[in-house]
């Protein structure tokens, strides 16, 4: 079976560790992966959502805090302060580092950034085949009011999550960049040649969402002869981490398993699952065309996450076109 999942950061690398548990041997998982997070810091290319995903499945990944290098120091951090080199608020491992020159010198010598990504993959032999889901340079922005109430002003994704918290209203968010982009090689024919497509219980809006932007995804997941199954991020009315909140309040969508799922829509969806918690949703998703079960959809432990991954798998079974 060929199995295509597009996947955001933390929630989806973990919920793809726990759908490598789930699969039969054989199986293939192809991983599309965001790249609307990727920023320039000191020089470097930074992609964080395909290291997350490369670093979890590789066994690399600070797994309490899930993003970053188990063991990490931060020797370099502090020699840029003690430069006053900023920014001050994004701070690289010593470890993480060496992801992104590698990175930034195979892109300086004319590489593309699949190419680069899997030549990383080579070290760490995450078990899925890691693509990213353009070559091209595209960013998430944020708009926000300016300071001191002069306006708005748009800041980089990563501003906004890491410096500012995601603690002010965001009111639109664009993906700079991505009208002008093409998918990269693989992944309009892995979703073309795919058994089953999954939607993790990654951000709708900045991981998935920044995905589905890049022109030609969008209809290849609609036009896909597979069946799409998606698992809600929101649970319970609130998303289980992270600020998806934050980020469907400024496209309109209301935070809860049911608004996720109509978001999407019938176009893409077959199949969605919400939490137990979520049962009383059940009836506006199918409502809306998509077939619904409500099942425990914490990832509390790996055995937890790939059985949320075999509920997809035969959701998908259940549904297929």
């Amino acid at each position: 079976m060929r199995i295509v999942v597009l996947a955001g950061g933390i929630g989806g690398a973990r919920f793809l560790r726990g759908l490598k548990a789930a699969v039969a041997p054989g199986d293939e998982i192809t991983v599309i992966g965001n790249t609307g997070d990727d920023i320039h810091l000191f020089g470097l290319k930074v992609c964080p959502d395909l290291d997350t995903v490369m670093y979890t499945l590789g066994g690399g990944i600070n797994e309490e805090q899930g993003w970053g290098r188990a063991a990490e120091t931060w020797s370099v951090k502090e020699e840029m302060k003690a430069y006053g080199v900023g920014p001050d608020w994004f701070g690289l491992g010593d470890r993480d580092v060496a992801t992104h020159v590698v990175r930034t010198q195979m892109l300086g010598a004319g590489y593309p950034l699949s190419a680069v990504t899997e030549a990383l993959c080579a070290r760490w032999q995450p078990g899925v085949r890691l693509i990213p889901m353009s070559d091209d340079r595209v960013e998430t922005h944020i708009l926000i009011d300016g300071e001191g109430g002069e306006g708005r002003r748009a800041v980089h994704f990563q501003e906004y999550w890491v410096r500012l918290h995601a603690g002010v209203p965001a009111h639109a968010i664009v993906p700079v960049g991505a009208e002008d982009a093409k998918p990269a090689p693989g992944v309009l024919e892995a979703l073309a040649e795919a058994d089953v497509i999954l939607f993790p219980p990654s951000n709708p809006v900045v991981s998935i969402g920044t995905i589905l932007s890049v022109p030609g995804i969008r209809a290849a997941v609609a036009g896909a002869a597979a069946p799409v199954v998606g698992l809600s991020p929101i649970v319970g009315g609130a998303p289980v981490r992270g600020m998806a909140d934050k980020v469907l309040a400024a496209v309109g969508v209301e935070s809860t398993a049911d608004a996720v799922a109509r978001h999407y829509g019938a176009e893409l969806l077959d199949g969605w699952l919400v939490d137990t918690a979520d049962a009383g949703a059940v009836a506006a998703v199918e409502a809306a065309g998509i077939t619904c079960r409500a099942v425990p959809l914490l990832m509390t432990d790996p055995a937890a996450t790939a059985a949320m991954a075999r509920t997809a798998l035969a959701l998908a079974a259940e549904v297929r076109r």
